[in-house]
């Protein structure tokens, strides 16, 4: 479990740098584990949305949402799939991350360092093509269970997007994990509450998350970059994927941005914010 802080600590200027610098010698050892969010795609200038509020207004461009579910991406997803059907909410995911989200330097830097694993919570492919120079690396996706008729949590996928036996996975050097799905290389999308609910009902008993992550993630700390947990959903699956890790983890903040409710999770959860803005981050990790 891990150790909560008794207060929030928040890490700045030159202190937050100097952490950052030594997380970034920590990066290429394999004891941190990347976990990208969704803001991170913003650096590349990305056509596609970069947040869930984003992803969220994208819906209501086409279709009628009831003001209860405008601005939560998962109520608007929820309700086109109960007012329509299943298969709109993937073709509108698929129109939504079709526009190219380019790898930024973070990205292919992360790509070349062979990392044991990077967690992805977004639905773009720029982390997949990053990686795409590399043959010895795959990745697990979170998938619906909604009418597939089958008792699976996620799907392995090896470099070349071929689906894959999970046995193949512990040979791969990198796991890029997607616990809610990606456009590619197979459109698989957790997205309506309706996705959601049989695995929040499991994941505190961690039935949802892979093996093979659970194995890898052990001895090791988090550094979130582009994350957001202002929603109860960003929160839950951020505290089930690290735990049984280490015990003190990082993100990087926009102070200024944060709730009450980010504050706590973080001192909860033992994850030290850290004041740096993300082009500057990208700039310490890479040049360390």
């Amino acid at each position: 479990m891990n150790a909560p802080f008794t207060n929030h600590l928040v890490l700045e200027g030159a202190q937050a740098e100097a952490r950052l610098l030594e997380i970034a010698s920590e990066l290429k050892t394999g004891s941190t584990i990347p976990y990208l969010g969704p803001e991170l795609a913003e650096l590349a200038g990305a056509a596609a949305p970069t947040t869930p509020e984003a992803l969220a207004a994208f819906f209501a461009t086409k279709v009628a949402l009831p003001k209860r579910a405008k601005g939560n991406v998962w109520a608007c997803a929820q309700h086109i799939e109960s007012m329509k059907h299943r298969s709109t909410v993937s073709t509108l995911m698929t129109e939504a991350f079709t526009p190219k989200v380019e790898p930024t330097p973070l990205h292919r830097y992360l790509a070349e360092l062979g990392l044991p694993v990077i967690v992805d919570s977004w639905y773009d492919s720029a982390m997949r093509d990053a990686l795409s120079s590399r043959s010895d690396w795959g990745e697990v996706q979170g998938i619906t269970r909604a009418g597939i008729g089958e008792d699976r949590w996620f799907r392995f996928y090896d470099a070349k997007g071929v689906e894959a036996p999970k046995t193949q996975a512990d040979s791969w050097r990198t796991l890029l994990y997607k616990p809610h799905g990606s456009v590619a290389p197979a459109k698989n999308y957790l997205i309506s509450d309706a996705d959601y609910v049989e695995v929040l009902t499991e994941i505190d008993i961690q039935t949802p998350i892979p093996d093979v992550v659970k194995s890898r993630r052990a001895e090791r700390s988090f550094l979130f970059i582009g994350c957001r947990f202002h929603d109860q959903m960003l929160r839950t699956y951020a505290r089930q994927i690290t735990k049984r890790s280490t015990t003190t983890h990082h993100a990087i903040v926009t102070p200024e941005l944060l709730t009450k409710n980010e504050l706590k999770f973080l001192t909860v959860q033992g994850i030290i914010p850290l004041a740096v803005s993300l082009p500057r981050a990208s700039e310490i990790l890479i040049g360390a």
